[in-house]
């Protein structure tokens, strides 16, 4: 593909946050019933998918997206093609675990060559601990296996900086839909809705949410959770090194007195 026209923005690097991932849930008569024409052996339903964090649109930077399924799946090689405000993504059954290769396409605009990702479909529960795998069961038995990321874009041509940059649009509904006049139908009112305090993510920003929310697992709070298991683990890390020490030091000092003892018998 030619490069766009322009020059690039020398010294800029813009970022847009994602999510990719897969949702699992086992069959089940009452919860999730087998679909007609499913084969017997299959044993769940699951989803592949790319979307904007909070569900916003990413269609203004990330034109279409090719999912790589197991060969054993017919048609086992997808492209999706963008629609404005929808994610990317595709609904399957199956048995078995897999590596799905996910290919990003940029808009034209960005002169970027397509971006690769992997993913492991998760079926089964799983977790750092015992715990994290019950919740999962608890749940329906429905296993979110997803990933925050964030596309960086280097010093991107002038043409699709400004797509990239063209202002935060309001989440569709979000919004008051208020007619002319003063308040939140004039500019100025929207301009203040588009600076929404509590966090909440608007089309081309670069925000996540201050707060978790039903089905949205990303947000600062999740990010302040992390880094507290981080301290935690690093804490618990050092106290075992310090033990570790102070053992091998105790050992060091048998290994000196059990050498003078047998210079002393020799």
């Amino acid at each position: 593909m030619a490069p766009p026209a322009g020059k690039r923005v020398k010294g800029v690097q813009v970022f847009r946050p994602f999510v990719y991932g897969t949702t699992a849930r086992p069959f089940d008569e009452k919860t999730n019933p087998k679909p007609p024409g499913v084969p017997d052996d299959h044993t769940h339903s699951w989803m592949v998918f790319v979307k904007g964090i909070d569900d916003v649109d990413v269609t203004y930077w990330l034109r279409r997206v090719q999912f790589k399924l197991h060969e054993s799946i017919p048609n086992h090689v997808r492209m999706i093609e963008g629609e404005k405000g929808k994610p990317f993504q595709i609904h399957e059954t199956g048995w078995g675990e897999f590596e799905i290769t996910i290919k990003l396409y940029y808009v034209p605009e960005s002169g970027e060559k397509p971006q690769t990702l992997y993913h492991h479909l998760r079926l089964h529960p799983y977790g750092r601990t015992e715990e994290e795998k019950e919740t999962m069961r608890l749940n329906g038995g429905e296993v979110i296996s997803w990933v925050y990321e964030e596309q960086i874009f280097n010093e991107p041509y002038e043409a699709f900086y400004d797509v990239l940059t063209s202002g935060a649009l309001p989440i569709p509904g979000a919004a008051a839909s208020k007619a002319g006049g003063k308040g939140k139908g004039s500019a100025k009112g929207k301009e203040q809705e588009a600076q929404r305090s509590e966090g909440g993510v608007l089309e081309r920003s670069a925000m996540i949410p201050m707060t978790n929310r039903p089905g949205q697992p990303f947000s600062r709070e999740t990010e302040q959770l992390e880094v507290k298991k981080l301290q935690e683990a690093m804490m618990k890390v050092q106290e075992m090194t310090k033990k570790m020490a102070v053992e091998l030091e105790k050992k060091n000092q048998r290994m000196q007195e059990l050498r003078a003892e047998s210079v002393k018998t020799a």
